[in-house]
């Protein structure tokens, strides 16, 4: 009996049919003349790394005990009241007052500190809440729009912007009167130029400026 070889050169393939129609067989990597095929060549090495794989594998074991989740706890007043707050370092002002405290009434607008809407008062200075984090205000003291009246006592310049029409949606309203009771607090508020250029980092889309300028007025002459 003698094996048909499938290559056109006379040599040996690394696998034969048999002329009675036998099954095959298939020889070793190194049966041609020494020389290694490019198929045997790529098995042997699959064969290699997932027997490297297999070997390495790590051997399971107890579950790794879980880390502290990185949480931060601060203390803050706000609006005259003590709050404990236990949050995340990356939580600005803003969310926590809004989603921790219900606190709904600061508003997220841009959320890039480029609308003024989220504008509150820490240790009596306006700032930017979407731009602040919360962990910066542990020991200090933050007002909110919610803070200003007392019960249905309207702060001067909230009833100084229901007068003068100072907005029309009222989505930005909030954060323009936590700016203006800041200015005023400031002494920047002697003229209209410095009203307007004091309050241009709240922008209103309605563009009731002119009302916003004369409420800022009133409540300035009413004090």
């Amino acid at each position: 009996m003698s094996d048909e070889t499938t290559r056109g050169d006379g040599g040996l393939s690394p696998q034969t049919t048999r002329r009675d129609g036998g099954p095959s067989r298939r020889r070793s990597p190194r049966e041609n003349d020494g020389r290694l095929s490019r198929r045997s060549f790529f098995g042997t090495t699959a064969a290699a790394s997932a027997g490297a794989v297999l070997t390495s594998a790590p051997v399971p074991g107890p579950a790794t005990p879980a880390t502290d989740d990185g949480a931060v706890d601060i203390a803050v007043t706000v609006n005259g009241k003590a709050e404990k707050l236990h949050v995340d370092p990356r939580v600005t002002l803003l969310d926590a007052l809004r989603e921790r405290l219900g606190l709904t009434g600061t508003k997220k607008g841009c959320d890039r500190g480029q609308c003024g809407a989220c504008t509150v008062h820490v240790d009596g200075r306006r700032v930017l809440s979407c731009l602040t984090l919360a962990a910066t205000a542990d020991g200090r003291k933050v007002t909110t729009i919610e803070g200003l009246a007392r019960g249905d006592d309207l702060h001067p310049v909230q009833r100084a912007f229901v007068e003068c029409d100072g907005f029309q949606c009222g989505f930005c309203t909030s954060g323009q009167i936590m700016s203006a009771v800041a200015l005023l607090k400031e002494g920047d508020a002697r003229s209209d130029e410095e009203i307007r250029e004091a309050m241009s980092g709240n922008i209103c889309r309605c563009g009731a400026y002119p009302g916003i300028v004369e409420a800022i007025k009133k409540a300035r002459e009413a004090d």
